[in-house]
């Protein structure tokens, strides 16, 4: 499971920009840390290698990729031997981890998932029709046009992130984790 550091275009009222892209990420880091059956990891695009190594737990695998899209962060975990893996939107905080599971439980029997609004899975390696896509843009009918079959890419439960000011509202105070993003909001 991938965490994927994205840019981040705005941030509320009186709140650091870099603060809060810091606070959004580690929330994301710390939930992906603590998922009993997946291993962790960070995807850094060119210049984000120092928010990388502040937020990561001790052990867990940094990738540096030449773009904050999928195909290198899933290219970087098939050079290290993984069989799939899921590639995740950083500023989506508050995303309960039965909505990563769900993404990754396709996987056995479809090469290729999508949470819509958060993040891309594949068995690995991609398969060659898989095109990159960025996690602001990345559609499952965008994903199931050049797969020889629709069937190829199993669509899961949407999750939200956090790209602007109407955002917030959505954020669920009932749901646990996502401390650092609520501490910088005020509790």
């Amino acid at each position: 499971m991938i965490a994927l550091l994205v840019p981040v275009s705005w941030s509320p009222p009186g709140i650091d920009p870099e603060a809060w892209r810091t606070a959004m990420a580690e929330d994301v880091v710390d939930l992906l840390a603590r998922l009993a059956q997946a291993e962790p990891a960070i995807a850094a695009p060119p210049g984000d290698r120092p928010l990388a190594e502040a937020i990561a737990w001790p052990g867990m695998r940094l990738y540096d990729v030449p773009t904050p899209t999928v195909l290198p962060a899933l290219a970087a975990a098939t050079a290290d031997g993984f069989e799939q893996a899921a590639v995740v939107a950083a500023d989506a905080p508050d995303v309960p981890g039965m909505i990563l599971g769900k993404l990754l439980r396709p996987l056995p029997t479809k090469p290729v998932a999508i949470a819509p609004g958060l993040g891309v899975a594949a068995s690995l390696p991609p398969p060659a029709w898989l095109a990159d896509h960025d996690l602001d843009t990345v559609t499952a009918a965008g994903l199931r046009a050049p797969a020889p079959n629709p069937g190829d890419v199993q669509s899961t439960s949407p999750w939200r992130r956090l790209r602007g000011p109407d955002d917030l509202a959505r954020l669920d105070p009932a749901l646990e984790g996502w401390e650092m993003t609520r501490a910088l909001l005020g509790g």
